[in-house]
């Protein structure tokens, strides 16, 4: 295994800043009986990928989310389709190249003040960097079709499993209903979707046999998976075909409730306004450039009444946990992305990202400012995590 190792990251220009596997790695890694399993098969097929990554990025460019909230042509099930972006191939690479070739040493202390937004022809941040506002979509859009093929592997092996209690804990307290219209943003390969479409049509199948006889029929609700990026989207429409959740009817040939998926970028969804029941977005709210716009556009698209929710890695003040977090994030996480997915820069990016994003409370202002109301927080983990919530009033 070793061997095996050394000869796949070898192959990397990257290679020479992997750690070897400790005893500390190994022991993550086993947590799962399945894991291991994997772990060879994502790191060689990264290894033999490794040099087509930023032609594709660049191919991808051309594929956005709409440049003004304009809705573009609508499928069979009423969302709306990509469209086209103003982005080239050329200043994709060159993003990409420049992001690849700059230093992934940086430490908590390199980190300014959390950044929350950006202005056109601006800056904003991309992990501890400084970059161009029109640079950050490609940026961001280029570590997660890298990381896509490994996405569900890694946030186990980071989390030890325990990203999936957090995302059964926010899908508990969505408060699912019959016909409803949920919206999961940055929700690429479908875990939090998945949760909810199965406890739509457990709730929808629930009240058909309760119903009254004679009286109205129900209406499948629908739940709609939205991302930036493709390759994040065609992750998970593999994963509903593989779990049997692409079906629109039962067994007997009733309608249940929809999934589907739609590519748009989280600061101008393409859908209209008041279309959504509740709207969820974890673990993506701090990779968007601007996180008001984003807040505002989530208000544009939620019915009176309806709920934002955002579960993001969050900010730990209590000792010693804040320590411990802080080694973890910064020396384990990173090197368990250059031994897993063979690519350590974009977890080093992703640890940095997460210090850069507003704090509880001033992440409470910005979605007040952007319209909700009832806002608050519920910090899970000692505030490793944290469930911020708001209403459309």
């Amino acid at each position: 295994d070793r061997l095996f190792y050394t000869r796949a990251l070898d192959r990397t220009s990257r290679a020479r800043a992997v750690l070897p596997p400790s005893r500390l790695v190994r022991s993550l890694l086993g947590f799962s009986g399945s894991c291991g399993a994997q772990l060879k098969g994502v790191m060689l097929r990264n290894a033999v990928s490794r040099g087509g990554w930023l032609v594709n990025s660049a191919r991808a460019a051309s594929v956005a989310a709409p440049p003004s909230c304009q809705l573009s042509p609508r499928d069979p099930y009423g969302q709306s389709q990509s469209t086209v972006s103003s982005t080239s191939p050329s200043s994709l690479l060159l993003s990409a190249r420049r992001w690849m070739s700059s230093s992934s040493s940086s430490s908590p202390e390199d980190a300014s003040e959390p950044s929350s937004s950006a202005s056109p022809g601006g800056t904003t941040s991309f992990g501890f960097r400084s970059v161009n506002t029109e640079e950050k979509e490609g940026l961001v859009r280029g570590v997660f079709e890298k990381v896509a093929p490994s996405y569900d592997l890694m946030n186990d092996v980071m989390s030890a499993g325990v990203h999936r209690v957090w995302k059964d804990y926010l899908v508990s307290k969505v408060g699912v209903f019959p016909g409803m219209t949920h919206l999961d943003v940055a929700g690429g390969t479908g875990d939090v979707a998945f949760r909810v479409l199965r406890a739509l049509r457990t709730a929808e199948a629930t009240a058909r046999t309760g119903g009254a006889a004679g009286g109205p029929a129900l209406s499948a609700g629908k739940v709609i998976v939205s991302d930036i990026n493709p390759w994040m989207l065609d992750e998970g429409r593999k994963r509903a075909d593989k779990l049997g959740l692409s079906r629109r009817v039962d067994a007997r040939g009733g309608a249940v409730a929809a999934l589907s998926f739609v590519e748009g970028n989280a600061e101008c969804l393409p859908f209209e306004d008041e279309s959504t029941d509740v709207y969820t977005i974890a673990f993506g709210l701090r990779n968007v450039t601007n996180t008001l716009a984003a807040l505002k556009d989530a208000h544009r698209l939620l019915r009176p009444g309806g709920r934002f929710m955002c579960l993001e890695f969050s900010h730990v003040t209590q000792e010693p946990l804040r320590s411990i977090y802080e080694a973890y994030s910064f020396n384990v996480i990173p090197a368990l992305g250059g031994l897993v997915a063979n690519d350590k820069a974009s977890y080093q990016y992703l640890v940095e990202s997460i210090r850069k994003f507003p704090k509880q409370e001033e992440l409470e202002e910005l979605m007040r400012e952007a319209g909700f109301r009832s806002v608050s927080h519920e910090n899970i983990t000692g505030g490793v995590v944290a469930i911020h919530s708001g209403f459309k009033l």
